[in-house]
Parts: C-alpha cells; structure tokens; sequence
C-alpha cells in the first residue's frame, strides 16, 4: 500500500511500478478493486518468480498457507529484464524505507 504513495515520485524518474503477489488471481482483483490500486499487480501463484529472484522466505513449509510467500521488497527491474536494484528485508514486519530506495534507483537510472 506504501508503494501508492510513491507511485508519482517513481514515474518521475520515468519508473513505472508494479505489485507482485502470490495470491489467487480473483483474490487480488478484488483487492485491487477494493483499494484503488492504479498500478498493476502481478501473478506469481507457483511462486516461479519470487524463487528466480531468490526471495522466497523460506521459513514456510509447503503445507503452510504462508508457503510462497515472498520478503517484502522492492526490485528494479531494467527494460532489458535484468535486476538492477534489490531491496528486501528479513522478515515480514520490516520494509525497506521508501525515501532510501528513491534515491537509489534516481542514481540508477541516472548512472
């Protein structure tokens, strides 16, 4: 939800963002519906991608309801696809500060 109120600052730099979920599609329609979201979210329900991006958490066994589930984090992803940025934290209570990943995708896409 954070990520809302960044979105502006981030198409700024010329950034566009997204969301990335785990969750059953109609799950996350409604979701997105019910808060408003205007960037996109996207499926990752076998969770192919948060283990390609390695960051899965893996303290969730496969019969957990949280198995899947990914840290909470930021990546920035290049056109090209390539991962120029990563920003996650142990843990699920902790997120990366808005303000410090700000300025380092500025220097990114700058640089």
């Amino acid at each position: 939800m954070q990520l809302a109120d960044w979105q502006e600052r981030f198409a700024a730099l010329g950034v566009n963002v997204a969301g990335m979920t785990y969750d059953e599609a109609a799950k996350t329609a409604d979701f997105i519906a019910q808060e408003g979201l205007g960037y996109p979210i996207l499926q990752d329900e076998d969770a192919q991608h948060v283990n390609a991006f390695g960051i899965r958490n893996v303290d969730y066994e496969p019969d957990s309801r949280f198995y899947g589930i990914p840290y909470p984090g930021i990546l920035f992803i290049a056109p090209d696809g390539t991962v120029r940025g990563k920003y996650a934290e142990p843990g699920y209570r902790s997120r990366p500060e808005f303000e410090a990943v700000l300025a380092s995708v500025a220097g990114l896409v700058a640089g």
